[in-house]
């Protein structure tokens, strides 16, 4: 039923806001070299590699040594609007259709993460992954690592109908309200593996 309700929510919306979507897109292709679409690999369901879409937010500029810039020096100032407005979530719309992810469950984190969950944490990949989640709508990315990986575990052992309507809803009023929102992601980078790399699986 859950799968049933992700693809027809997920094409219905997809539908709706594809005007939005086309407007985005013919801006990226002006402002990040014609690029506007950012592809990740990430773990999905059972672990397995997936890659996920995104409106590209940041630009290709190079630092004086040749390399890629800073993230913050490459976000762009549309980039910075689309992820306070969560819209560069949207081509994730395309992930659910195709059965990579849903459109609630524990966001896909990276591949390189495995290595570091506990045992307990590693039941978030038990399901699909999805665009937002029980660990998002309570204070999205500002909570540790800890507690995030704690409520994505308390989803997974609880997962019914009505927690995903209340994560639904929870998201849309974050997302109106501006609420916890986090625009410079970058810390998120490599904050896990910096935390558990002395003690892997505890």
């Amino acid at each position: 039923m859950k799968r049933l309700l992700d693809i027809l929510l997920a094409l219905t919306i997809f539908i709706l806001v594809s005007p939005v979507m086309l407007i985005i897109l013919l801006v990226l292709l002006f402002t990040t070299g014609g690029q506007p679409i950012f592809m990740q690999e990430r773990a999905g369901k059972n672990e397995g590699p997936f890659m996920l879409f995104k409106f590209r937010t940041m630009n290709s500029v190079k630092a004086p040594d040749g390399e890629l810039a800073s993230d913050q020096v490459r976000l762009t100032a549309f980039g910075r609007f689309l992820r306070k407005s969560s819209l560069d979530e949207l081509p994730q719309l395309i992930n659910v259709i195709c059965g990579q992810m849903s459109l609630i469950g524990p966001r896909p984190l990276f591949m390189r993460y495995l290595d570091y969950y506990r045992p307990i944490e590693k039941k978030r990949h038990s399901v699909r992954p999805g665009i937002s989640g029980w660990a998002q709508v309570n204070g999205r990315n500002n909570a540790n690592w800890d507690e995030r990986l704690r409520m994505d575990v308390f989803y997974v052992e609880n997962v019914s109908f009505k927690l995903d309507v209340l994560i639904i809803y929870k998201t849309v009023i974050n997302i109106i309200l501006s609420r916890d929102v986090v625009v410079d992601e970058t810390y998120l980078i490599a904050d896990l593996n910096e935390e558990r790399q002395a003690d892997v699986v505890r």
